[in-house]
């Protein structure tokens, strides 16, 4: 459908998760972070509120993420086992670049918090397209530390949320098209 490989279309129309775990380096360099979330923070924003944040994990603080991770699980699952553990180990330490996005509400604005949190979400997904524009692949992964207090009170406080970790990288293997919702189960046509 989308064939001049320099159009921004195309570009759109390629992108693909990466799963974090096959993501390998060259990574991003700082610079290179710092653009993709200059043009990650180009989101709709109501209010211009700019509720969210991201926090960048530098390299030589993967092993501190680790062991915050780790000691938030084992104070909800004191009875974890070794694999839990380094399933936890695992995740700090995949890919060479991590950002988390935090939902920063202002809970005193007018602006609906609904409205904000989709702004939150819609950075993130600025964020993948970003990396994505400058050759790397990105993961955007949730799952339990997301919803940790702990591991939020980590990186920022109530009302702030995780949105998500991502991981961005270089591909070590060619990434796989995914099924796409057929258009036709997911587009209708109001008509009062």
């Amino acid at each position: 459908m989308f064939n001049d490989t320099s159009s921004p279309l195309t570009l759109l129309a390629t992108r693909r998760s990466g799963k974090p775990r096959d993501l390998v380096a060259p990574g991003p360099a700082a610079d290179q972070l710092e653009a993709m979330i200059a043009i990650a923070a180009r989101t709709p924003d109501h209010g211009k509120l700019a509720p969210w944040r991201f926090v960048i994990v530098p390299d030589d603080q993967r092993d501190r993420f680790a062991e915050t991770i780790t000691t938030a699980y084992l104070a909800e699952r004191p009875e974890a086992g070794r694999l839990e553990l380094e399933s936890l180990d695992q995740f700090a330490h995949q890919a060479p670049a991590l950002i988390v996005m935090l939902s920063s509400p202002r809970p005193e604005s007018h602006i609906p918090l609904w409205e904000q949190e989709l702004s939150a979400g819609a950075a993130c997904m600025n964020l993948l397209h970003a990396a994505h524009a400058m050759g790397f692949a990105a993961g955007w992964l949730t799952g339990w530390a997301s919803y940790s207090d702990a591991v939020r009170d980590a990186f920022g406080a109530a009302p702030e949320r995780i949105v998500g970790f991502v991981f961005i990288g270089t591909p070590a293997k060619q990434l796989e098209e995914r099924p796409r919702p057929d258009l036709g189960k997911i587009i209708s046509i109001w008509n009062g």
